[in-house]
């Protein structure tokens, strides 16, 4: 579904800094159209990135989350290491990318 996730993860020193870019329109379902007619929410609610099959993070989102929600978040990990970001939203919709850390 959608674009890919933009994942970047550079290690050092033992420490990976992560930076993930998600596409999605997020809508709290306070908003209304040009019609005047509320938006349906439709937003991501949960958030998990695993490094080589361990989860170093995750989060519950809500309604409070902009458009296109940008993550950065460091954990203790090597070069080379697996990352698979993943996340669902409101609509049961999921995606999952995958990148390594340089």
């Amino acid at each position: 579904m959608g674009d890919p996730m933009r994942i970047r993860a550079a290690e050092n020193n033992g420490i990976v800094e992560v930076k993930i870019l998600m596409k999605h329109d997020m809508e709290t379902g306070q908003r209304k159209d040009a019609a005047g007619k509320l938006i349906p929410a439709w937003f991501i609610t949960m958030v998990s990135v695993k490094a080589q099959g361990k989860e170093v993070f995750a989060a519950d989102f809500g309604t409070a989350i902009s458009k296109d929600p940008f993550l950065n978040f460091k954990y203790k990990g090597s070069r080379g290491d697996k990352l698979l970001v993943s996340w669902v939203d409101t609509r049961g919709d999921k995606r999952s990318d995958e990148a390594s850390v340089s």
